[in-house]
């Protein structure tokens, strides 16, 4: 089997509340890398890249937490990310452990090593504003679309010029939530877009079937996972969480079949929040669900 590195970003800088940067810890904490061992990976555990704590940049004068005032801070840790999976093996499946979601544009650059990628984000979320369209100027709602080259200049170049990632190539799943300037955004860029609405009508089976067509040909496929697409009854360890999310069963049989397909080369685990969870309950099921995208069976 293909070994398998895990990198942690305690990142809380792209969004307001406090706890989600230690994200890494909890997620560890649930076993992690004793699940994929047991799975027969052979795991690497890479630590953490360096992202400074709030207070430090409160005390430089940055601003607001989760605005744009910490936005060099959020690039440099998203440039460390990329750096460090370029610089793992060719062979090896990255495991990104966040922080807030901020931390995918990063991931994602890194994992592509400089290929065309494809990209599964599954969140209740769709981050797609721009700081012009984003009601509360958080970047953890941005990432995408500074992936897919709106945005910031200065997080669009993230790693060298153009954007990361063509909007064609991303595939949305489980979105219940979206600012109005994200939905003109999506439409006009041509994101394929599955809401909560298309899973209760089309079902996950089949979802997971166009997503595998969607994405056959592609060399590299990264899902950014978000625990909050969980329905909140769940995981209750998020800080924007959205009624009616994936069921425990839908969360397990998309991974599921997405390891069926075996399509997926590298993961990010992400926005988990300790602070507010329940017992470890939302990591632990987020080490659960990487398990059945990296193998897990019942039988």
């Amino acid at each position: 089997m293909r070994p398998v590195a895990i990198l942690g970003v305690p990142m809380d800088l792209g969004q307001g509340r406090r706890g989600v940067d230690m994200g890494p810890s909890a997620l560890r904490y649930g076993r992690l890398q004793e699940l994929l061992e047991g799975l027969g990976y052979a795991v690497e555990d890479y630590g953490d890249v360096r992202v400074p704590v709030v207070e430090s940049l409160r005390r430089q004068g940055h601003g607001a937490p989760g605005g744009l005032g910490y936005l060099e801070a959020i690039r440099l840790a998203c440039l460390e990310v990329l750096e460090v999976l370029h610089q793992m093996p060719e062979e090896v499946f990255p495991i990104v452990l966040g922080g807030d979601h901020s931390i995918a544009m990063g991931s994602v650059a890194g994992a592509s090593r400089g290929e065309r990628v494809g990209v599964i984000w599954v969140d209740a979320h769709a981050d797609f504003n721009t700081p012009e369209t984003s009601p509360s100027g958080n970047i953890h709602g941005m990432p995408l679309a500074h992936l897919c080259g709106l945005g910031d200049p200065r997080l669009v170049h993230l790693g060298g010029p153009g954007p990361r990632v063509r909007p064609e190539d991303v595939v949305l799943i489980g979105v219940r939530s979206l600012d109005a300037g994200e939905v003109g955004l999506l439409r006009e860029r041509g994101v394929t877009v599955y809401t909560m609405k298309e899973i209760d009508m089309m079902g996950i089976p089949a979802i997971a079937e166009a997503v595998a067509q969607r994405m056959r040909g592609f060399r590299r496929v990264h899902l950014s996972l978000d625990a909050d697409v969980l329905d909140p009854e769940i995981a209750p360890g998020v800080g924007t969480p959205v009624a009616g999310g994936l069921t425990y069963r839908e969360a397990h049989l998309l991974m599921e079949l997405f390891y069926d397909a075996g399509m997926v080369t590298s993961l990010d685990l992400v926005e988990v929040n300790p602070i507010l969870d329940v017992a470890n309950r939302t990591a632990r099921m987020m080490v659960e669900l990487a398990g059945s995208l990296l193998g897990k069976r019942i039988y």
